[in-house]
């Protein structure tokens, strides 16, 4: 677990609304992904990571309630929209699976299991949102809408957590955040010589 005070974080998911560049974090890890893999975009505002990860070979959904959002979208190569209200108890993905689940600025707990389920073994997640502290720096500062210290991590246990952090940024806003990337399946085992 990396705990982290950055003053510099480039085009960070945290404080970034519908335009700019994907985050960092998403960039880095969508490596872990097959090529040309089914990718969800879950919630994804103006879709600047769906918008990233087709144009890196990915097949993308990108999902979320805002239609206005969706339809800069829409003429995308390599990208489908589904607008939908992702609280809703009318849950669209049953049975669905995808190669990989990002997410960025957005926790609604009670549908975090069933976004979870949307990863068979070797389902690739990508999450970074605010957590607790961020109040101190502005919205979000609902208790609701923001992660308790190693949430993510309790969250993914089981998987293989490639990598997590949680702390303040700086850049390009100030803001407490929590970012997770891990692998559904059981931890690989190290072998020692």
């Amino acid at each position: 677990m990396t705990e982290f005070n950055q003053s510099r974080n480039p085009s960070g998911c945290a404080g970034h609304g519908a335009g700019g560049d994907p985050s960092p974090w998403v960039r880095r890890f969508s490596a872990l992904i097959p090529a040309g893999g089914h990718v969800l975009d879950y919630a994804c505002g103006g879709g600047r990571h769906a918008l990233w990860l087709a144009r890196h070979g990915y097949r993308v959904e990108a999902a979320d309630r805002n239609r206005d959002a969706l339809a800069g979208l829409v003429q995308e190569q390599g990208i489908s929209t589904r607008e939908v209200d992702l609280e809703s108890s009318d849950w669209p993905y049953v049975g669905q699976f995808f190669d990989a689940v990002v997410v960025c600025n957005y926790l609604y707990r009670p549908g975090f299991e069933r976004l979870l389920d949307l990863l068979p073994e070797g389902g690739v997640l990508i999450y970074e949102t605010f957590m607790a502290g961020n109040e101190q720096f502005g919205r979000p500062a609902s208790p609701d809408f923001l992660l308790l210290p190693g949430e993510l991590l309790t969250r993914c246990a089981g998987w293989q957590i490639v990598a997590f952090e949680q702390g303040v940024v700086s850049s390009p806003r100030q803001a407490t955040i929590q970012r997770i990337c891990a692998v559904r399946g059981p931890a690989l085992a190290t072998v020692l010589p």
